[in-house]
């Protein structure tokens, strides 16, 4: 094989690689659903901001568990001060006193318990709020990739209609040419081009500023600024009852959870506030030198439980009981009303988009066809074509919206359940 046979194939393998990676480096970066629910709840800050108080609570866990320090005391007396010249071993060890004790507060009623326990049970509840913020921004975020959906479905459209319309239009001056159509219906066709332009410009816009919101939730540093979404407008019947997904999410929903742990939150705290109201003793150990002698004391001192046992906050405590326990039977009716809601919302779409899909699309698909065919052939008026090519327009149009807010129906619906899976 000769060198320059070898130094041409090599040429062509540097601009093929070159071209390759141009191609793949050229190819917007491109996200599923699920991965742009993902990229949401790893990159938003808002929701980063949130997750720390639960970190916030674990820390507050470990004070609570902290056991009281000790206490270390000592004095000297009698030091001679002002008499300088009886500075001296005989004085230290006959006159002067010296005194060293250590003191240890014994909690009792199991105080640091009780206190671990009631910031276990709010960290518990902070942690299903912060799953419920999670749940709310998986939603904005299922709404808005189905808003980027239909500004693609709707650009997509507009396209390949105004491609349809342009080859009307060139039909259309070869007819003039020909003296098939008047001047007339002519220039009514390619004013009505007009229409099919600003629609794509329209629908540009849209896509544009869906794809900007959508990467707002997302956050600036998750995906680059080029980048679009996968996946198509689609009908997904569900096949549950309103029953089953309201049973559903008075399991799942993390407000409700919140509010169940709220409960356990407020009978901890009715412990640790009897706890409270247990007098705790003051322990000390004493040593003691003076007149040569060394001696040793034990001092104990508690309160008098005659006035302040700690009612006020046992009192407050049994009422923030109740406040949770009614807190939690309004989230129960909070999570059944958005259940039946968005149920019946999802019902009305599916109706729609069954409206759309049994007889509309077809119809006045065939007969924008009919029409065309019939007026390039002359056996149809300019009118009827163009009216048949608006009813087909709007139609379309029209589904695409049935089917977003079908979809958009169907993630307020996982929303108000609590789950991204429904049957």
């Amino acid at each position: 094989m000769s060198s320059r046979y070898l130094a041409v194939s090599a040429v062509s393998m540097l601009f093929l690689t070159l071209f390759v990676g141009t191609a793949f480096a050229q190819r917007p970066t491109l996200i599923t659903l699920d991965q742009a629910i993902d990229l949401a709840l790893t990159h938003s800050h808002s929701l980063k901001a949130s997750r720390t108080l639960i970190l916030q609570n674990e820390a507050q866990e470990i004070t609570a568990n902290l056991r009281p320090n000790p206490t270390l005391g000592a004095d000297s007396q009698f030091l001679p001060f002002f008499s300088p010249q009886d500075f001296s071993g005989t004085n230290v060890d006959q006159v002067q006193q010296f005194d060293i004790g250590v003191g240890y507060l014994f909690e009792r009623g199991r105080k640091r318990q009780h206190r671990l326990l009631a910031a276990r049970d709010a960290t518990a509840v902070t942690r299903a709020q912060v799953a419920d913020a999670e749940r709310t921004l998986a939603f904005n975020v299922g709404q808005q990739f189905v808003a980027v959906l239909l500004a693609e479905s709707t650009l997509d459209f507009a396209l390949q209609d105004l491609k349809s319309f342009q080859q009307t239009v060139d039909i259309s001056e070869k007819q003039l040419k020909a003296g098939y159509i008047g001047e007339g219906d002519y220039l009514k066709i390619k004013v009505q081009l007009l229409q099919f332009q600003t629609d794509v410009s329209s629908a540009r816009l849209a896509r544009v500023q869906a794809l900007i919101a959508l990467r707002e939730l997302l956050g600036y540093d998750a995906v680059p600024a080029d980048f679009d979404v996968t996946g198509d407008l689609a009908y997904r019947p569900l096949k549950a009852t309103v029953e089953d997904l309201q049973a559903r999410a008075l399991r799942e929903r993390p407000d409700f959870r919140a509010a169940d742990m709220g409960i356990t939150a407020a009978q901890s705290q009715i412990s640790l506030a009897k706890a409270n109201a247990k007098v705790d003793v003051n322990g000390t150990y004493n040593f003691s030198h003076v007149a040569g002698e060394s001696t040793a004391s034990l001092f104990v001192n508690f309160e008098l439980p005659i006035f302040n046992r700690n009612q006020g906050e046992i009192a407050r405590t049994n009422y923030a009981l109740t406040q949770a326990q009614e807190q939690k039977l309004s989230a129960s009716d909070t999570v059944m009303g958005d259940v039946a809601n968005a149920y019946e919302a999802l019902k009305s779409n599916d109706e729609v988009v069954q409206l759309y899909m049994s007889d509309y699309l077809k119809e006045t698909q065939e007969s924008r066809d009919i029409s065309e065919y019939a007026y390039k052939r002359g056996a149809a008026s300019l009118l009827d074509y163009l009216d048949a090519e608006r009813s087909y327009r709007t139609t379309q149009l029209a589904y695409r919206q049935a089917l977003a807010a079908y979809m958009t129906a169907l993630e307020q619906l996982k929303e108000a359940v609590g789950t991204r899976t429904l049957p």
